[in-house]
């Protein structure tokens, strides 16, 4: 599998970000989380997608995906309750209950209701 490098667009006065770098991995987990606080469900599944995944500079972290597709599609995005499923085949069951207790912490925390 090959990664996409992209060049994410800068704020005025600040330099390129290349998609493969751990600054583009903690830039797009902040603007996805602020986007989630809003209600934006589609923020939650590209999380999922990127830890799934291990791109855009984020780590590949199945436990991760797997509550970010969890979190999307309790807000009724479908393609994540699919996404879920098919990460949930690559992890065991102590892995997929430990993903649960993440997806529970996050919603009590009230982050995604901030």
């Amino acid at each position: 599998m090959t990664q996409a490098w992209i060049k994410l667009v800068p704020n005025e006065g600040q330099p390129a970000v290349e998609a493969g770098s751990t600054e583009s991995g903690d830039l797009l987990v902040a603007t996805c989380l602020a986007a989630a606080a809003n209600g934006d469900n589609n923020a939650l599944f590209d999380l999922g997608v990127a830890y799934s995944t291990g791109s855009h500079g984020v780590e590949c972290d199945m436990i991760e995906a797997h509550k970010w597709f969890n979190l999307a599609a309790v807000s009724g995005h479908e393609e994540a309750a699919h996404c879920r499923a098919d990460v949930a085949d690559e992890m065991t069951a102590r892995e997929i209950a430990e993903a649960q207790r993440r997806a529970r912490e996050w919603l009590r925390s009230g982050r995604a209701a901030a």
